[in-house]
């Protein structure tokens, strides 16, 4: 019996406090979802994603990312990734088909998704992270920060790494539809409002800057629409003459508002159900 209130709070807080979050088995699968409310890391064994050469039109990005993940398998230094642009381009598919093509010859490699919601959780995954004997991709997409939003802060303890420094078997590769990772409206209200315009701005802007690469993805003209899709009707097998997609395939970029790859996976997935063709990825 504890008769010191003040041990009794302690002893009671001890008790609702979480028990430390085991590390998993990282040889179940290559892929894993960091969750929090419990921290968990759950794993995939089966990513989503498309082969490596059906993405077309991004050839610069996907060499320098390539060679970056290969030499971060193989234990070597490799730098954080930004990749930026217009939306649809294959950012995420990239990081995801970099992946898999690394990890069939460096089984070491894994990849863990981040949501942005979690990164104030980001040290407590580095400490699961840090001990282990694999190599980890930490993936967040669809990164950007908006007014008031102090989640950048946590993104810094990848980064930089604090005074423990990152792990250095832990990359982060995230994409973003901003170079800044913020709005341009947000950057210029805070240039023209801020007494020191150009200290306003310097801590968000600056947390792009620290990523050692900027892979940029611009949107893609019509001989690379069309050279998407006609590279997805082989690799599955989807049988249609070239005057005939090419007049389906603009319509449907037409009545889209927009040409990427992902409007021309989304035309392929029609294609393929009207020909009744099943897509496993």
């Amino acid at each position: 019996m504890i008769d010191d209130p003040v041990e009794r709070i302690a002893a009671a807080l001890e008790r609702l406090a979480p028990a430390p979050v085991a590390a998993p088995d990282f040889s179940a699968a290559p892929a894993f979802v960091w969750h929090v409310s419990p921290d968990r890391l759950e794993p995939v064994p089966a990513v989503s994603r498309v082969d490596l050469d059906l993405l077309v039109g991004i050839d610069r990005s996907r060499d320098t990312l390539l060679a970056n993940t290969e030499q971060f398998a193989r234990g070597l230094p490799a730098n954080n990734a930004l990749l930026w642009g217009a939306r649809g381009m294959g950012k995420s598919s990239l990081v995801k088909a970099i992946h898999g093509k690394v990890h069939a010859s460096h089984e070491v490699l894994r990849i863990v998704e981040l949501q942005r919601e979690d990164l104030p959780s980001v040290g407590r995954l580095l400490n699961l992270l840090r001990d282990a004997p694999y190599r980890f991709i930490l993936f967040c997409d669809d990164l950007s920060f908006g007014h008031d939003d102090a989640h950048y802060k946590s993104l810094k303890a990848v980064l930089d790494g604090g005074i423990e420094g990152r792990p250095d078997n832990v990359v982060l590769y995230a994409t973003s539809n901003r170079r800044h990772l913020m709005p341009r409206d947000m950057i210029e209200n805070e240039r023209g409002s801020a007494i020191n315009p150009s200290e306003a701005v310097e801590e968000k802007v600056s947390l792009s800057d620290r990523f050692g690469l900027w892979l940029g993805f611009h949107p893609c003209d019509q001989d690379q629409y069309l050279s998407m899709i006609r590279g997805y009707c082989e690799a599955w097998g989807v049988h249609i003459d070239d005057e005939t997609l090419r007049a389906e395939a603009i319509e449907w970029q037409a009545t889209r508002g927009s040409r990427s790859g992902r409007v021309a996976w989304q035309y392929f997935t029609d294609l393929a159900g009207r020909q009744g063709v099943a897509l496993k990825t």
